[in-house]
């Protein structure tokens, strides 16, 4: 049987609980989320001095 819920159940004391996204817009705030994660690990291994990655890593980590 599906789980329907009526639209009163999508709130609660006035706040929303859920949201409903286009899936180009989620899939292109992933990959946003996923790029921020990555240019994270490259300021804090500017700041720790780690190893420099290549283009070519890059790229590959990013799968582009």
């Amino acid at each position: 049987m599906p789980n329907i819920k009526p639209v009163s159940d999508l709130t609660k004391n006035g706040r929303g609980r859920y949201a409903i996204v286009d899936i180009e817009e989620y899939e292109k705030n992933q990959a946003t989320i996923k790029l921020l994660s990555k240019l994270m690990e490259a300021e804090k291994a500017i700041k720790t001095g780690d190893e420099w990655l290549t283009e070519e890593q890059v790229e590959d980590d990013l799968g582009l």
